[in-house]
């Protein structure tokens, strides 16, 4: 309750909300654009203990990954759900090394990506649960690529929508332009 000239700042739902020289406080934010904290991913971890047949090579180009191992050879199924994972992060190399990784093994996988498809369900919906916005673009630029990567992979990816699709929900009426919301239709004056 706070007073300020003669009007009353008072919570709602409340006997000093009904008086005459009273105003109600709104609610407070519920928080549902709030970046949510990471927890250190399983990504990390391997590349710190240098389990990956990666490194980083730099050139007139800019920064790319080295790969020790032909890309087609490695196991899927054990380095593209780690992979996925590594989409969390936002700290240099990590970020740099999961989104790049990611990138090159669908690139490269054809036939191997669409069995390990229940396996990245999990790491998307992490990246997507983290609620920041560059990790959330870089996630929904790799499901682009992860649908024009092989044949049938957009179709398996159809029973995972219920659980990939509600954080979306939240961002889809986020564009906004010069700080202010864009109205949903330009044309119409309220």
């Amino acid at each position: 309750m706070f007073q300020d000239g003669r009007r009353l700042r008072t919570e709602g739902f409340t006997v000093k909300a009904t008086m005459k020289n009273s105003v109600v406080a709104g609610p407070p934010a519920a928080g549902a654009f709030r970046e949510r904290p990471s927890r250190p991913t399983t990504f990390r971890k391997f590349y710190e203990r240098g389990e990956f047949p990666m490194a980083l090579e730099h050139n007139t180009k800019g920064n790319h990954i080295a790969w020790k191992v032909e890309i087609e050879k490695l196991d899927y199924h054990h380095y593209l759900p780690l992979f996925f994972d590594g989409l969390c992060e936002t700290v240099h190399p990590y970020e740099f090394f999961a989104r790049q990784g990611v990138h090159d093994m669908l690139e490269h996988g054809g036939s191997k990506i669409q069995p390990v498809i229940p396996q990245l369900i999990i790491p998307i919906k992490n990246a997507l649960n983290t609620r920041n916005r560059q990790v959330i673009c870089t996630t929904l630029k790799v499901l682009q690529h992860l649908v024009m990567s092989g044949d049938m992979v957009g179709e398996a990816l159809v029973p995972y929508y219920r659980q990939i699709l509600p954080i979306l929900n939240i961002f889809k009426n986020m564009n906004t332009q010069g700080g202010r919301r864009l109205p949903s239709n330009p044309g119409i004056r309220h």
